[in-house]
């Protein structure tokens, strides 16, 4: 039985002839109603061992909680696609991940930063980063006890990170607990997919950035629909929606639906490209590690939730090689 987490009758797709409809206020559910009959794939395996969650935030949480020890063995500090120049493949893959960061910091013009917020931030690798390179304040929140556990910890042992400047800690993107205008660069490293409203998330990483400030997201998104094209057809939102199930996410958006949200929140300056070229080696990789014994025996170790991740990991590489997954950046300016 597949696990549903969003209500009957959502798409995975949320863009469609009445996308400007503001989303419902109430909180995500979890739901375990089954969305369809039959065997879907191999991840329907591990879908009944999956512990169940009344919420979406608690599903996101705890599916962090169980995978990123597995994460971070294998692949390090950064919980993210690696930068592959052309679609290229090469071998230093947490190399190609810090290579994300800075060249998506540099596409966006980021230049001189000093109280920066990591949204999302997993085991706190993008905050000691960009402390390291700007020498700034910089603030993670993760969903996750266990993410913002290890975070903390990994900055005290560092050598080359000031502890006194980074901090992780455990807070909901969509009403975070700091003050307006408390950042000048709002940063989201591939953490956007996770939210089921997504111009709620628009408005709250542009309370807290400062006049002047940058807001950048790198996110998953699906294409923008055609002219003639309502909605998805029915077989990429299939993908999507097995994909939603395994990762604990909401319903996708394109990033033509982003740009909206940024001018409603009256951002300027708003650009987007599209890198989906530039990741396009990521998920082969991710897939060969974890067929090795290290993956295996890890995955195993992990649970049911992250082997259910791994067994949907060959979907991202089909949706996009297929195109309709799409690895967007938004960046913008707050006047």
């Amino acid at each position: 039985m597949r696990k549903a987490l969003f209500p009957r009758g959502r798409r995975a797709s949320e863009e469609s002839s009445s996308s400007t409809s503001r989303p419902t206020p109430t909180t995500p559910r979890a739901t375990n109603v089954p969305t369809s009959s039959g065997f879907n794939g191999l991840e329907d395996l591990a879908s009944p061992f999956v512990k169940k969650h009344d919420a979406l935030n608690e599903g996101i949480a705890s599916f962090y909680d169980e995978s990123s020890e597995l994460w971070e063995d294998i692949w390090g500090e950064h919980m993210h696609h690696g930068y592959y120049p052309n679609g290229v493949a090469r071998a230093d893959h947490r190399q190609a991940q810090v290579d994300m960061v800075d060249n998506a910091l540099e596409w966006a013009g980021v230049t001189d930063v000093k109280r920066a917020l990591d949204v999302g931030c997993g085991i706190g690798g993008g905050s000691r980063h960009l402390s390291r390179k700007f020498g700034c304040a910089a603030t993670g929140v993760t969903l996750s006890p266990v993410q913002a556990a290890r975070a903390n910890e990994i900055t005290a042992d560092a050598a080359d990170v000031d502890e006194s400047l980074v901090r992780v800690q455990v807070a909901d993107a969509l009403h975070t607990p700091f003050e307006d205008a408390a950042f000048d660069l709002v940063y989201s490293m591939e953490s956007g997919e996770h939210m089921p409203d997504k111009e709620a998330f628009v408005n709250e990483l542009a309370r807290v950035c400062a006049p002047g400030g940058q807001i950048l997201i790198v996110t998953w998104c699906h294409r923008v629909l055609d002219a003639s094209e309502k909605e998805l057809p029915p077989d990429e939102r299939s993908l999507l929606d097995r994909i939603c199930e395994a990762y604990y996410l909401p319903p996708w958006c394109s990033v033509a639906t982003y740009e909206k949200h940024f001018a409603s929140a009256g951002l300027v300056d708003v650009r987007t490209e599209d890198w989906s070229r530039e990741v396009s080696p990521f998920w082969r990789a991710v897939i060969e590690t974890a067929l090795t014994w290290r993956g295996v025996i890890g995955l195993l170790k992990a649970g049911p939730s992250t082997i259910r991740g791994g067994l949907v990991m060959p979907l991202m590489s089909k949706g996009l090689r297929d195109g309709t997954i799409k690895f967007n950046l938004i960046t913008a300016r707050k006047p």
